[in-house]
């Protein structure tokens, strides 16, 4: 096999199975067979080692020996895993993990505003502010795929800038929920003036330091964005 072409396998076979544990096509309790696995996707046997122990990592699947790959309960899987998030965002229910998500989101993106406005270096307020000017212009041209682009890019900075290492690390998690409301169309065709206006209140209170504004501001943006959520699944 072209080494070129073993990148793409392995995602596509980490892939096709992380989205058949998380949806539960593959049931907890369901033994694979890494010779059934090679045979079933047409790829080498390493490249399905490869997959599995990705899966591991996560805690969706168990590999033992001579006994095979056990698929895992949703108890022991990393639900904070960004490809987790994605598959079952792909899954049934993605509405209700989006609201549990903004619930998570509730928690931890006030306490990064406010800490920001201690924290946040000039450049990065800079790139706030800019990635909502990016925003309002998406908005208006109804460009989604680039005002995704500019809000994930905004709430990645304000996490960093927090100066909290274990927030910024939620970059990944907080990107993902925003895309996934975006590609599963749970969200307006035409992005709310009012959220874009909401992201600039953050930005600007981060810029001055004033970190109870910056908070109230974010809660806001996740209020706006779990409501606008609901009357989509109404």
């Amino acid at each position: 096999m072209p080494a070129a072409r073993r990148p793409a396998l392995h995602t596509s076979v980490l892939d096709t199975l992380g989205r058949q544990v998380v949806s539960g096509d593959l049931a907890a309790g369901t033994v694979l067979r890494i010779d059934q696995l090679d045979e079933r996707y047409g790829v080498s046997r390493s490249v399905v080692r490869e997959a599995v122990r990705v899966l591991g990592s996560m805690g969706l699947v168990e590999a033992r020996k001579r006994v095979g790959v056990r698929v895992l309960p949703s108890t022991s899987w990393n639900v904070f895993d960004p490809r987790v998030i994605r598959w079952r965002l792909d899954g049934p229910g993605r509405e209700q993990q989006l609201l549990s998500l903004g619930d998570v989101r509730r928690g931890i993106e006030p306490v990064a505003a406010e800490l920001a406005a201690a924290h946040a270096s000039p450049e990065q307020c800079g790139v706030m502010v800019g990635a909502v000017m990016q925003m309002a212009v998406h908005a208006k041209s109804g460009d989604l795929e680039a005002y995704l682009r500019a809000d994930q890019l905004f709430h990645a900075t304000l996490l960093a800038a927090s100066g909290n290492e274990m927030l910024a690390a939620l970059g990944d998690v907080v990107g993902e929920v925003l895309a996934g409301r975006t590609h599963h169309d749970l969200m307006p065709t035409t992005p709310n003036p009012v959220a874009v206006r909401l992201h600039g209140d953050v930005a600007e209170a981060v810029q001055s330091g004033d970190g109870a504004a910056a908070a109230t501001a974010m809660q806001a943006i996740i209020a706006e964005a779990t409501e606008a959520l609901r009357d989509a699944d109404a």
